[in-house]
């Protein structure tokens, strides 16, 4: 009863406090809040959401504070989020990330919730704002591998083991045409959209700390047999949330034609009906250099990751719509694992890719935000171990990554004093 009365005092402050911060609008090619510009430097903090579930303070609620007030002396002001996993153990091999929001198809556990409450409760206070993810094309997280395994599509013993990429690609594009797969995963978004913040009392659709809402992280269709299916869930998934929610902005996650089977039409026209688009950038990953030492292959890495902006900045600018590189990221000098090597390569690739943001808010273009993956804060590597396991902190690097692949630690001076300078600039 004390706890509500409390509560009730505080809520015209907090009413008061959402209408002065205002909602992330679009302005065509611009993002605006209270018809402002808005540009942003952001990072991922996928893990932010989980944080203060942690049972030790000092490794939960208060590494949170300390995490957020140093990205706010940086002028990082814009985090990229998971809302909460699906399912539980071993999928594609490795160990998922824990606790899940949906432990079971169909039944929530909110108490996981409770932690994106207290980060989006700190957020708002820092005036930041969240990009909010749904689901997850890729197993670290259950995603829609874990919709396909509860509906019978693939077995407990298929789901633990690791596919090669060929199957995997035949696994998740079975998703589309799952039609209890697709209604459980609206039931999950229909459950958080409608979600009332226990510290605030603000429900989720009237929360200015949230930026937008994102359909999943990276979904693709797969397979090319997957395309119609795939732009039908898309078209869907965005008129129900639409329906619940007229506050917040939409987006898809999409990583740019990498992920849309190399289809300029295809990416563009899906994001009809998204509010802004995104592209994700990762050269290690997509094979732009093979040497160790990173710096050899670096003006390949840089030319190419330009060549990609450009073509999306067309793209978006051609929709009229903001165009946020939400992921980026390149591994530390050596492709060393440990906060004690260098980051140079890292940095001047970091650079090139706020010069182009910057050249865009100059200029007032498409390029409204970018997201560097990831923030790891002040967790570390254990030594002698390469891969998360259950109790370690988490750090950036999803769980099926080397642990200190692509994070930024609070530790990395040199990367923090160039982000630093380039949120300077955009003041």
């Amino acid at each position: 009863m004390r706890y509500f009365f409390i509560l009730l005092l505080g809520l015209p402050q907090l009413l008061l406090a959402q209408t002065k911060q205002g909602f992330v609008k679009t302005n065509k090619q611009q993002f605006t809040i209270n018809d402002k510009a808005y540009y942003y430097v952001g990072a991922n903090y996928w893990y932010g959401g989980l944080l203060a579930l942690q049972k030790d303070k000092k490794r939960g609620k208060e590494r949170l504070i300390k995490e957020l007030d140093f990205l706010q002396s940086k002028g990082v002001n814009n985090l990229r989020v998971l809302v909460g996993a699906e399912g539980s153990g071993i999928i594609n091999g490795v160990k998922r990330v824990s606790p899940p929001l949906q432990t079971a198809q169909g039944k929530f556990n909110d108490n996981v919730l409770k932690g994106l409450d207290y980060l989006l409760m700190e957020m708002h206070k820092r005036n930041m704002k969240a990009v909010l993810y749904l689901s997850n094309n890729w197993e670290w997280s259950g995603g829609f591998l874990q919709y396909l395994n509860w509906n019978g599509i693939l077995s407990d013993s298929t789901l633990k083991r690791k596919p090669d990429w060929d199957e995997l690609r035949d696994q998740v594009s079975k998703f589309y045409s799952c039609i209890p797969c697709k209604a459980a995963y609206e039931n999950q978004v229909k459950h958080v959209l409608n979600h009332t913040n226990v510290y605030s009392g603000i429900k989720y659709i009237n929360e200015t700390a949230i930026m937008s809402w994102e359909i999943a992280n990276e979904p693709r269709p797969m397979r090319p047999a997957a395309i119609d299916g795939y732009k039908e869930w898309i078209l869907s998934v965005t008129k129900l949330i639409r329906s619940i929610d007229k506050n917040h902005l939409l987006t898809l996650g999409t990583e740019g034609t990498i992920g849309t089977e190399n289809s300029e039409e295809l990416y563009t026209s899906i994001h009809a009906s998204a509010d802004y688009l995104t592209i994700h950038i990762w050269p290690k990953n997509w094979a732009w250099f093979s040497d160790t030492s990173i710096a050899k292959g670096l003006p390949v890495v840089i030319q190419k990751t330009k060549d990609y902006i450009s073509k999306h900045e067309l793209i978006a600018s051609k929709l009229q719509k903001p165009l946020v590189i939400e992921e980026f990221g390149l591994p530390r000098d050596e492709h060393s694992f440990s906060p004690d090597s260098k980051t140079n390569s890292r940095d001047i690739y970091y650079s090139s890719v706020f010069q182009e943001q910057q050249k865009s808010f100059l200029n007032k273009g498409v390029i409204a935000g970018i997201n560097f993956w990831a923030f790891g804060g002040t967790a570390r590597p254990i030594a002698g171990q390469s891969f998360w396991k259950e109790g370690d902190d988490y750090m950036g690097d999803p769980p099926q990554e080397e642990q200190g692949l692509n994070v930024v630690f609070d530790s990395d001076s040199t990367t923090w004093s160039l982000i630093k300078f380039f949120t300077d600039k955009m003041k």
